[in-house]
């Protein structure tokens, strides 16, 4: 009866225990707004030395201002970035690729990098 017994509860601490990829905290991230264009065409720069390199454009060139950036990419997450985030700030963040953007933006052009990204900015 008490293998039983040590069974279950082991049984039931390794349930208890078991990772949840829902509530599994993600990885977050230093960026910082370089770029604050019309119509919501942002430009982020990475500022974590171990960010995945292939995200990200490792050089881009603003074709407006002929200023050169390293590690950033386009905001893809339009419809929730704070508004109260101007160019230079700095702020944490963690890529969320469920994000719905179905909000209306203007279409004005503004030069971004190739590589967008979704992210959801952390308080």
């Amino acid at each position: 009866m008490n293998k039983f017994i040590y069974l279950f509860a082991l049984l039931f601490l390794l349930s208890c225990s078991k990772n949840n990829p829902d509530t599994e905290l993600e990885s977050s991230y230093k960026g910082k707004l370089v770029v604050k264009g019309i119509c919501m065409n942002y430009v982020i720069q990475v500022l974590d030395s171990d960010f995945d390199s292939s995200l990200i454009e490792l050089n881009w060139i603003n074709e407006f201002s002929d200023i050169s950036y390293t590690n950033v990419f386009a905001l893809g997450s339009v419809c929730d970035f704070p508004e109260d985030i101007d160019e230079g700030d700095e702020f944490n963040f963690i890529i969320d690729n469920s994000k719905d953007n179905n909000c209306a933006v203007c279409l004005a052009y503004s030069p971004t990098p190739n590589k967008y990204l979704s992210i959801t900015v952390l308080d």
